[in-house]
């Protein structure tokens, strides 16, 4: 019996007592499902729920009274063993073996749709992650976000939504001048110009500008300079991709900056941000009153001169989500950008939206990993690739998904890289290869999970031992947590759940043999302990592939 299944049977269990008029309760407030929970203590039995409390002002009757009237009607469903009233109203259920024990084939019947759900179901998102510059390579705080916005993505879409993952190419503006600039320079043996870009990444592109543009050298600065730059660019973005696929992470749309100056989007937003009576003009720039939601001061969207500024491309930018159909806008930024909260909130107000619903931005904290060395490329970072070249994609994406994004982060090298219970990703990836394992050697000792006849060698009354029930527990709430995680916004606990199933799953493996000793012969309990053992590698292999990490079959 799932969660649902147990939510549906107290739902039927309150409608039938208001039918016989067992219970005053307004039919209309009898809810269609009933919040279930895991109890602290494993005595209290398999599920708990607080319903009586809720409802019984709206009967009329006292929480205890309406708790003692359930639990004699529940007691009664198919599946259920035991209804316990604890304290003022509470009940504790504990489910009769098979009902508990029939998740395993459950989920392995599911497959890969295990734990999916509808949790957001009919929401539709942009989200927005990483938007380097294209100016230099990715480094370890572009790593973070890498991490964590991929598995958003991915829980998101687990739990029902349409997400659109975007990268914002920054392609306008004084730094591409900079760095075509410095390009250039590095192509003529010269020392980049102030305020440009260093690093050995430089001398690279301009040798392989250089490469395809041969001709460069002798361009007009003007010529020679949209070159270095245009190249550079290509080169460079094209590096930024390669990474990030390398990495396991895929953007649907690369959205570029230039296209909003190119297509008079820009000046678009400003007209239309005026007709909504928020732009205004002083001393000659046009400035849109952000004041009026909670920023800190206006802002100036079209200088003296005529030249838009940065929150202006913003503006226009968060247009084109709205404008391209996307209600929820999410956006994840860097640890030095929390004064754009406030600002891009007002733009959403100003364009009619509603800050709180239609726009959400999150805010990532700094990351740090010990014993990193330096990038001799970029010079003065820690670059993507070489961390993952270093420590490896699993290693780093498992540790960075496994906090709180809003959590400040350091992590030691060489811990990721050990093969030891402590290390956590090493753990949960054993696991699943133990389960792996376990399979090939259930082959060849002649345990399936069906019989010689072909029907399923699958008992879930046989499931009785306590590291069972605690197993099945643990299975049966993954697709609460990838929901709560979709909600919520928190790819950790995806990671932290695999970490207790993992745990719980070395325990049973320990107390209960699938296997058959020598002389033993092959019965049911041996099938049916291997369709557990399969649904818990199944549960591995779904929760991992959300986090973009790989589920091994061998270590």
């Amino acid at each position: 019996m799932t969660p649902d299944q147990l939510s549906g049977a107290l739902s039927a269990a309150l409608a039938s007592a208001v039918a016989d008029g067992a219970l005053a309760l307004p039919a209309d407030a009898v809810p269609t499902s009933v919040h279930v929970e895991r109890p602290r203590q494993r005595e209290h039995g398999d599920w708990a729920t607080n319903v009586a409390l809720q409802l019984a002002k709206k009967a009329g009757t006292t929480p205890r009274a309406l708790a003692e009237e359930l639990a004699r009607r529940l007691e009664a469903a198919d599946g259920v063993k035991s209804v316990e009233v604890a304290g003022p109203g509470f009940l504790n259920i504990t489910l009769a073996a098979g009902a508990a024990g029939e998740l395993a084939r459950t989920v392995v019947t599911a497959g890969a749709a295990y734990g999916r759900g509808d949790a957001l179901a009919g929401q539709v998102h942009n989200l927005e992650y990483i938007s380097a510059n294209p100016t230099g390579p990715l480094h370890i705080g572009h790593t973070r976000w890498a991490a964590l916005g991929d598995a958003l993505v991915r829980i998101m879409r687990a739990a029902g939504a349409q997400v659109t993952a975007e990268y914002y190419i920054n392609d306008a503006g004084a730094q591409m001048d900079r760095f075509g600039g410095s390009i250039l320079a590095r192509a003529r043996g010269t020392e980049v110009p102030e305020g440009g870009y260093r690093g050995e990444y430089v001398k690279e592109l301009a040798a392989q500008v250089l490469e395809a543009r041969p001709d460069l050298l002798e361009l007009p600065e003007e010529e020679a300079l949209a070159v270095a730059r245009e190249e550079g660019y290509r080169l460079q973005l094209a590096e930024i991709r390669q990474v990030l696929e390398s990495f396991g992470v895929h953007f649907d749309v690369w959205f570029s900056e230039r296209t909003l100056h190119e297509s008079g989007a820009v000046e678009q937003a400003v007209a239309r941000l005026r007709e909504q009576g928020h732009v205004f003009d002083h001393e000659g720039a046009v400035w849109l009153r952000t004041t009026d939601f909670t920023d800190d001061k206006d802002r100036v969207m079209i200088r003296a001169n005529g030249e838009p500024t940065y929150f202006a491309a913003d503006a226009a930018y968060y247009l084109s989500k709205k404008d391209r159909g996307f209600p929820g806008k999410i956006y994840l930024l860097g640890a030095d950008h929390h004064g754009y909260i406030n600002r891009l909130k007002a733009i959403a107000a100003c364009a009619g939206d509603d800050p709180e619903t239609n726009i959400e931005v999150l805010i990532g904290q700094l990351v740090n990993v010990g014993g990193a060395k330096l990038s001799k490329r970029a010079g003065n970072i820690i670059e993507l690739r070489d961390l993952v070249e270093w420590i490896g994609k699993d290693a780093v994406r498992y540790s960075l998904s496994r906090y709180p994004a809003d959590t400040p982060l350091e992590l030691q090298g060489e811990d990721m890289l050990k093969q030891t219970n402590d290390n956590p990703v090493f753990y949960v990836q054993y696991a699943h290869s133990r389960t792996c394992a376990v399979d090939r050697n259930a082959a060849d000792r002649g345990v399936a999970r069906t019989r010689p006849d072909g029907t399923e060698a699958f008992d879930p009354s046989l499931l009785t031992h306590e590291t069972e029930s605690v197993l099945l527990g643990r299975l049966t709430e993954f697709p609460r947590i990838v929901g709560q995680a979709a909600e919520l916004r928190e790819p950790h606990r995806v990671a932290r759940y695999l970490e207790a199933l993992a745990g719980d799953y070395h325990k049973w493996y320990a107390e209960c043999r699938v296997l058959p000793y020598p002389d033993e012969e092959v019965t049911d309990l041996h099938g049916t302990r291997l369709w557990l053992n399969d649904a818990v590698r199944q549960v591995l292999a779904n929760g991992l592939d959300l986090l973009g990490v790989s589920a091994p079959e061998r270590m």
